[in-house]
């Protein structure tokens, strides 16, 4: 059975996302609050998903680099807006986790809010890459992430994660629930996309997908 993709991308698409995303990365800042977030000049597309879903995983794996985005021992530690630049012309959004289990109930509505805030107000972002384990698929805690993003009217796009630690008949199972699951939902890119960063499944087309959906150029 071939993989599921993000959609259909021709051989000069993948390319020009390969050569774009080899193109250097770097940390901006941390944003804890919403007044410190940096100016809207380049367009940008961000990263949501439950904590310990593997956006780190992801966002380092786009970018070929492995301690780009740093991941934690400890689901929910990242309570920042995080941004990193890819060479000039876009920015990479990595949003605060959600679904933690440690941190107080203050704590968490303060970096649930922040992500809101910016989600709401910020004129360049593009859209959300919203992040499901394909080992568990669409969770409560994920529709409340749904609910929000879709009275934000916020375009979101579902990635499933770490998806080679199934077999890929399940991986299609998933795929299929998920996007009905999504099908009626007013802010959904009706699609979804399969990865695994660690096996490097899916991410030409989620490059491929990102510069289309941006309009950077290389």
């Amino acid at each position: 059975m071939t993989e599921p993709e993000t959609g259909a991308y021709s051989d000069e698409e993948i390319e020009a996302a390969r050569v774009l995303f080899a193109r250097p990365a770097t940390f901006v800042m941390g944003c804890a609050k919403i007044e410190q977030l940096p100016e809207p000049d380049l367009p940008e597309i961000a990263f949501a998903g439950r904590s310990n879903v593997g956006k780190s995983s992801l966002i380092n794996g786009l970018v070929g680099m492995h301690k780009l985005a740093r991941a934690s021992n400890e689901p929910g530690r990242t309570r920042e807006v995080n941004f990193f630049d890819l060479d000039g012309k876009m920015r990479l959004v990595d949003l605060p986790g959600y679904g933690w289990a440690k941190a107080s109930k203050s704590t968490v509505k303060q970096f649930q809010n922040l992500g809101r805030d910016y989600l709401r107000g910020r004129v360049t972002l593009k859209r959300v890459y919203l992040l499901i384990d394909s080992r568990h698929g669409l969770k409560s805690v994920d529709t409340e992430a749904l609910d929000a993003l879709d009275l934000a009217a916020v375009s979101y796009h579902i990635v499933l994660t770490k998806a080679d630690k199934i077999k890929a008949h399940e991986r299609e199972a998933v795929r299929e629930a998920t996007l009905k699951a999504i099908s009626k939902r007013p802010a959904a890119f009706p699609a979804v996309a399969v990865t695994s960063a660690e096996k490097g499944l899916g991410l030409p087309e989620l490059r491929a997908e990102i510069m289309r959906t941006t309009g950077v150029q290389i």
